[in-house]
Formats: structure tokens, sequence, C-alpha cells
């Protein structure tokens, strides 16, 4: 059916609205991380000026908080935590869609379920437990947990995208003499990439931009994350200025927007093809 002209009309109208509300923020965001900390006024805030002084504020929050450290171990957790999960949830996506393991729908329930419950819950337990087993405020800690929580969604992909494929296509590899792994490791694992890229994309952004569980396990500059030392940035001992704080949250988004735009057209096919 062909669609109206005032169907058009209403359609843009909407969209473009809808693009001038979320693009306020990163008006503000981008004018107001430019000012210098002098030439900055809470009463100019929609108003440009002419003082350049972002490369000043970047430089004032590195020293202050040693972002340089908290980089490095966030693209450390960002990039293991999801590469780790997105094999296992592959693996748990075959053993119970493909190898049809006993009672397969309540090993996935079991794996989900902890998606139920709000993260906040868990960071006292969680808290405990890392003191008592001494991996609070560790790297290989913040590995485990970002790789743990990672794991349910991965699971839940791989477990539908396993689901649409034929399932003689394992008994044919099967009759060829193919074990149970050399079919996972050669056909499955390599048909779901797409899919796993998406996800690790996800579970990229979310990691990068975690902040509960780094103010939660990690305090030293070294192991904490970005967005915690940005947290700390902001903190009345810090006590850094508006454009310092916004400077460096500029930057700190910059890698997830990298990602993405390297890697939409992988991220859109995984979409269609995890059935999200």
């Amino acid at each position: 059916m062909k669609e109206s002209k005032l169907g058009w009309v209403a359609r843009r109208g909407t969209l473009a609205v809808l693009g001038l509300v979320w693009l306020i923020p990163v008006y503000l965001l981008l004018v107001n991380a430019f000012k210098s900390t002098d030439a900055y006024d809470a009463d100019k805030i929609w108003v440009p000026d002419k003082s350049f002084g972002l490369f000043a504020n970047l430089r004032d929050a590195w020293d202050t908080v040693g972002l340089g450290q908290s980089i490095g171990s966030t693209a450390l957790y960002s990039v293991t935590g999801p590469a780790l999960a997105v094999v296992i949830g592959a693996m748990a996506g075959y053993a119970i869609v493909v190898l049809r393991l006993r009672a397969g729908f309540w090993w996935f329930l079991l794996l989900f379920g902890g998606t139920v419950f709000p993260t906040q819950m868990l960071l006292i337990p969680l808290f405990l437990g890392y003191s008592w087993a001494d991996l609070y405020d560790r790297r290989v800690g913040l590995v485990l947990i970002y790789t743990a929580v990672s794991i349910p969604l991965a699971a839940f992909v791989m477990r539908n995208f396993f689901t649409g494929i034929a399932y003689e296509m394992f008994e044919a590899a099967r009759v060829e003499g193919a074990s149970t792994w050399h079919i996972f490791r050669k056909i499955y694992f390599p048909l779901a990439l797409p899919a796993l890229g998406a996800v690790f994309i996800l579970e990229f952004a979310f990691i990068w931009n975690d902040l509960l569980f780094g103010l939660t396990l990690s305090q030293s500059d070294p192991v904490r994350p970005v967005m915690t030392a940005l947290s700390a940035l902001s903190s009345a001992y810090a006590g850094s200025s508006v454009p310092v704080l916004l400077a460096a949250g500029l930057v700190m988004s910059l890698p997830t927007v990298a990602v993405f735009l390297a890697a939409q057209r992988m991220f859109a096919r995984g979409l269609a093809l995890g059935q999200f």
C-alpha cells in the first residue's frame, strides 16, 4: 500500500523531533567540554565560547585520577569478558539444542535465570565473596564477574540461533565420522560468528560503561574501570570543574562509538540471525 503524503510527513516529522531531543544532551556535552574552566558559566551552558580548553581539560582529568591506567584495565575487561562469554554461550547453546542435553530447558533457565534479579541485589554478596576469596580489587576478579554477567545473553542468542539450523547437518557430520567437538568448532561456531559478533558488541558497550561493579569490587587506579575513575573525578575530593568532567566523558565514550561504527554491518546481520 502506497504511503499517503500526510503519513510521510508525520513519520519524518516524528523522527526529526526524536532526533533533536536525543541531540540536545550531545550538544550540551560538546559545547561545554570545549570550554576552558575559567570561561565556564552555569548560566550560559547553551552558549558556545571562543575559548578552547578541551586539551587542557583532558590533561587535568588524566593527571587527577590516572585515566591512563583505568583505560587499559577497561579495555582488558571489555574485550576479555565478552570474548569468553560468547564462546561459553555458544558451547551452552550447542549442548542444549544440538546435543539435546538432558533437561536442556532447565539448564538454560539456570543460565538465564540470574538476569531476572536486579544487579543491585548482587553487589553486597559479591563484595563479601570477593573479599573472602581475595579477588577484591584484582583484575582477574573483574574479568570473572564481567564474563559471568555476559554469559546469559550469549547463551540466549545462541540457543535461538542453533534452533534455526537443520539437525540433519549434525547427523550428516556424525555419519562422516566427525566428533561433536569437531562439528562445533568447524561448522556451528563459524556459522554463529555474526550473531556472536553482535553479542560481543553489546557486551563490550555494557562493560565499558559499567559503573556498579567497578565501584563495588575495585578501588585502586590500576584496577578500577574508567567509569569508576570518572565518578571519582566528580567527587568532592577531586574537585574537578564541569568542563573537565565533560571532556573526560566525551573522550571515554569514543571507543564504544568507534566499535559500533566499525562493525555496524556485522551487528545488524547478527541481530537478524540471532532473532532478538
